[in-house]
């Protein structure tokens, strides 16, 4: 009599947690990847490269690395993101890395979404990644003239509500400061 031997999905791809076909397709390529991660207070952004023993992470920046730059604002909207991208690809040009994929993970592909405003400001600082132009927020958006545009139309306490952190009338003339910080650096 044959006993039948049950196979069990990987671990990763049972919790959700990991596409091994995208994944496969990836690393197939043989370029570095431009990870980016987001959850609801920061995101992050890796040049991750494969290794057999485990991938090993060339660059690492999280959007609390903004605030050494002076970056007063919360750091989970579409600015912060564009300028986790802007800096994570100038440190990756300091390591010379000239070109990387990107890794979106499981993060549904939204366009203009702050994923790709991480790859907009990978692109400004010099890597080179394959994309459509049509996925890029807009410059309006990616210097945070929306959330002006909101702020006015809000009055009282809900103002108040959404924006006790910070002033958002200033966040444009704040996020061209601190790009140009970005870029000297």
């Amino acid at each position: 009599m044959k006993r039948k031997i049950k196979r069990f999905p990987f671990k990763r791809r049972v919790k959700g947690k990991t596409d091994y076909r995208k994944r496969l397709k990836l690393l197939s390529s043989k370029k570095p990847r431009l990870v980016v991660r987001k959850s609801l207070k920061q995101l992050r952004a890796q040049i991750v490269e494969f290794d057999p023993k485990g991938d090993r992470t060339l660059v690492f920046v999280s959007s609390q690395d903004l605030k050494k730059f002076g970056w007063p604002n919360p750091s989970n909207n579409l600015p912060s993101a564009y300028l986790v991208g802007l800096l994570v690809g100038k440190k990756a040009l300091k390591k010379k890395i000239k070109s990387a994929i990107m890794d979106i993970g499981l993060h549904p592909s939204t366009k203009g979404s702050r994923i790709y405003a991480v790859l907009k400001g990978a692109l400004d600082a010099g890597l080179s990644i394959p994309h459509s132009p049509d996925i890029l927020p807009s410059e309006k958006r990616i210097r945070g003239e929306h959330i002006v545009e909101y702020a006015k139309k809000l009055k009282g306490d809900k103002y108040k509500r959404q924006f006790s952190s910070f002033r958002p009338e200033k966040l444009p003339q704040i996020f061209e400061e601190i790009k140009a910080k970005i870029m000297k650096s």
